[in-house]
């Protein structure tokens, strides 16, 4: 399996031949250059959503509409763009799990918010997930945007995920600080990789705290583009 990050919280997953974009934020990402757009999503299969704020879906309709690439995220938001904007769907909801190519999904819950922007203002949209990644003998946790949760102890003790895929630029999620105590509490991950952060003053820049407080685990710092094989 290929971990590859796009920047922000978006990235590529290529495993069991299946090519997964979790995310894709292109149009204004201040991370990922135009010249990088065909190799973040060469051959990809599916879009998997966790939620509609503009960093995460500005550019899912336009992807999937262009390169029949279908969608796949939480009922009923996939059921309104299936019927309103005719794109491929695979919606489902928290505690189901989706075969994708061999590669099997899980949606868990996140704390967070899912809204988009109209003509008529913000409207709410479907709600906040995360996902489990079963995949090649291991469990990837794709956290999504999301505060600490209590939901969090029973995902990591009925999942028991090695690998951590964590929200953790602070202000709109979790921080560094809160990525590591989520993580010695309710989770043993062997590998952690911080996303959500670096790409605004806002927003923490390093995960320094996330590797000083985590001894034990791999905590790496992803590059994009760079792959991560797990």
């Amino acid at each position: 399996m290929k971990i590859i990050w796009l920047g922000h919280g978006s990235f590529r997953i290529e495993t069991n031949d299946q090519v997964l974009l979790i995310d894709p934020w292109l149009s204004g990402n201040p991370m990922l250059a135009e010249s990088q757009y065909d190799a973040a999503l060469n051959g990809a299969t599916h879009i998997v959503l966790t939620h509609t704020h503009f960093d995460h879906v500005v550019d899912v309709l336009p992807l999937a509409k262009a390169r029949n690439i279908p969608v796949v995220g939480q009922y009923d938001l996939m059921g309104y763009w299936g019927e309103s904007e005719g794109i491929a769907t695979i919606g489902f909801n928290k505690g189901g799990t989706v075969d994708l190519g061999g590669a099997k999904l899980s949606m868990v819950p996140a704390s967070h918010s899912s809204t988009f922007t109209t003509e008529d203002g913000l409207r709410a949209s479907g709600s906040e997930v995360g996902y489990m990644l079963m995949s090649e003998g291991k469990t990837v946790y794709i956290s999504g945007d999301t505060g600490i949760m209590a939901d969090m102890d029973w995902i990591g003790d009925y999942y028991k995920p090695e690998v951590g895929i964590l929200s953790a630029g602070g202000h709109f999620t979790m921080d560094m600080k809160q990525v590591a105590y989520a993580a010695k509490r309710y989770f043993n991950f062997k590998t952690l990789i911080p996303c959500h952060y670096g790409t605004f003053p806002i927003l923490e820049q390093n995960a320094e705290h996330l590797v000083e407080a985590l001894p034990g685990v791999e905590v790496i710092e992803p590059k994009v583009l760079e792959a991560i094989e797990i």
